[in-house]
């Protein structure tokens, strides 16, 4: 089923990242710098919009990608990490800190499949748009 899209953040009761974090962290930074849309518009297309169990939302499944890579973890350690790293959490488009990993490693693996390669090259190059000439570099992959 198609994932729920979430326009705008919805602040917790208790804590909220709005205001508590580095606004000049690099993951801070990234993550308004990335056009999540691209994703989105991209993605949708491959999820049914009214069958099977709702799906994890785009940002956040894109978002994990995109961190696996950056720091060059396993889908097991990106998931152990999530639950200590608020940058990680509020990079994936969270509002609000949790101590649970949200999704399995294996979720991870099916995302990958259903996005495809055109998927993961989509990726790649809205990180060689972040980085410049630096994403020219021969060295670079996904």
């Amino acid at each position: 089923m198609k994932p729920p899209v979430y326009d705008a953040p919805q602040g917790s009761l208790f804590y909220s990242f709005d205001g508590a974090l580095d606004r000049g962290h690099e993951l801070y930074v990234l993550a308004h710098n990335i056009r999540w849309e691209r994703f989105e518009k991209a993605f949708a297309p491959l999820y049914c919009p009214d069958n099977g169990r709702p799906a994890k939302p785009i940002r956040l499944m894109t978002g994990l990608l995109i961190l696996k890579h950056l720091r060059n973890l396993s889908d097991e350690s990106l998931m152990a990490q999530w639950r200590e790293n608020v940058y990680f959490q509020y990079f994936c488009g969270q509002t609000s800190f949790s101590d649970r990993p949200p999704c399995t490693a294996s979720e991870l693996v099916h995302f990958r499949r259903r996005i495809g390669q055109k998927g993961l090259e989509l990726i790649l190059h809205e990180s060689v748009r972040l980085n410049g000439d630096d994403g020219q570099d021969d060295r670079v992959s996904f």
